[in-house]
């Protein structure tokens, strides 16, 4: 395994367990303290953690094929996707301050860069 793998497995690893801890937080103890609303709120972030998680576990795969910088940026730009995206729904939704909302679509720009990113780097040659 290469050192960009090792470093994607790390990250999606601790953002694995993170999403874990994370949702079942939600699920055990928030539910019962945020709105409906809130929870679906927090939960879509819990998802959208895990999803790109698991694509900290491709780029990783990619990069023992194609070791490039934009396979290398693309799992970088995850990992930034899912500090701002998960992470600001984490927040709107347990302290209900609506201005960090502005901060969600950064980071689902982020995850939409990073699958590019990961597309391009795995069609050089």
């Amino acid at each position: 395994m290469n050192k960009t793998a090792r470093v994607f497995v790390i990250y999606g690893s601790i953002s694995m367990v993170l999403s874990v801890v994370i949702g079942a937080f939600g699920a055990h103890i928030l539910k019962n303290i945020l709105s409906e609303n809130m929870i679906v709120i927090y939960h879509t972030g819990v998802e959208y953690q895990f999803y790109h998680s698991l694509g900290l576990f491709a780029v990783a795969f990619v990069s023992n094929f194609q070791d490039n910088k934009q396979v290398k940026y693309s799992g970088y730009f995850m990992i930034l996707g899912i500090i701002l995206f998960s992470g600001s729904l984490y927040l709107l939704s347990t302290t209900g301050v609506g201005w960090i909302g502005i901060v969600t679509p950064i980071g689902g720009l982020c995850f939409i860069v990073s699958w590019i990113l990961l597309a391009i780097g795995i069609s050089k040659q």
